[in-house]
């Protein structure tokens, strides 16, 4: 399979829901609504596809469907991560038979292994396929943070883990890997509202939430910000910030499956349990920043 860049606006995508059971046609409808924005990249079953609510033959399904839906015009990304060393391993091998150009690994929750034990646990997965990982950290879900020194060892032993989404919310941590790693490690924000100012200190683009609503928005960030061209990505990323905020008022996908659906991309911003519906007013303040941006 020809490595394709894992660069630019990369949409980690919602799961659609109808009657609580994955709406198969709303599903690809969204990949044709991101595919035709000029999307760079699609993550199924990441967090935001609300994987943990996912059984595993449902998981799997996603994947293969966002794949064949795809129809390979863009690189499709699978969430093969989990808390156990053993489960990932699967995922990632049922993942790379179906054809997935990479896999996108979050750090064990919960858990909270030591970093001898993130690497080997890395390194597990890693020797499972010969495709892309890219690492996930995200310490505010998972507890811990995958250290400068496990990155570096993972890309030393393996060309293809030298990927990280970042989601810290540290420029600084960025700025230590850049340092560290240079041009051997593409980093991409896991933050919509910090992409800019990931990018200017050496990011390659964002694995977004808000693409899955704004598509060609966020390649124009992105875009912008790949040129060098920051006063144009600073004056996009203003406008647009408000709305970052306002789709996470609260937990992620609430809200952005409310503004999908308001769109009409897809039918119902159904989520499973444990989320629960948005409140009045978060859903009111939501629908003002959108208006507010002519959506």
């Amino acid at each position: 399979m020809k490595l394709r860049p894992l660069t630019g606006a990369i949409t980690a995508l919602v799961t659609p829901f109808k009657d609580q059971l994955v709406a198969d046609d709303d599903l690809k409808k969204l990949v044709e609504y991101q595919i035709k924005g000029g999307i760079n990249g699609l993550v199924p079953v990441g967090t935001t596809g609300e994987s943990p609510t996912l059984d595993h033959e449902e998981h799997l399904d996603v994947i293969r469907k966002v794949i064949a839906f795809a129809r390979g015009r863009v690189p499709v990304i699978a969430g093969t991560g989990s808390n156990s060393t053993r489960e990932a391993v699967e995922l990632t091998k049922l993942s790379h038979d179906a054809g997935a150009d990479a896999m996108l690994v979050v750090a064990p929750y919960y858990n909270k292994p030591s970093q001898e034990g993130l690497f080997r646990h890395f390194c597990a997965i890693a020797d499972a396929t010969d495709r892309p990982i890219i690492l996930y950290s995200i310490p505010g879900r998972c507890g811990i943070e995958i250290g400068v020194p496990v990155v570096e060892r993972l890309a030393k032993k393996y060309r293809h883990v030298r990927w990280i989404k970042e989601a810290g919310g540290s420029v600084e941590r960025v700025d230590l890997l850049k340092q560290a790693l240079g041009k051997d490690l593409t980093v991409l924000s896991g933050d919509d509202s910090l992409t800019v100012p990931f990018m200017s200190v050496g990011a390659e683009g964002v694995i977004s939430v808000a693409s899955n609503l704004l598509p060609k928005e966020v390649v124009q960030l992105t875009q912008s910000a790949l040129a060098n061209d920051f006063a144009r990505a600073g004056k996009l990323h203003r406008k647009l910030f408000p709305t970052f905020k306002a789709l996470f008022l609260e937990p992620n996908p609430v809200p952005v499956k409310v503004a999908l659906a308001r769109a009409g991309v897809i039918s119902s911003p159904e989520v499973r349990a444990p989320l629960s519906e948005i409140t009045p007013g978060n859903e009111k303040a939501l629908i003002e920043a959108l208006k507010a941006i002519g959506k």
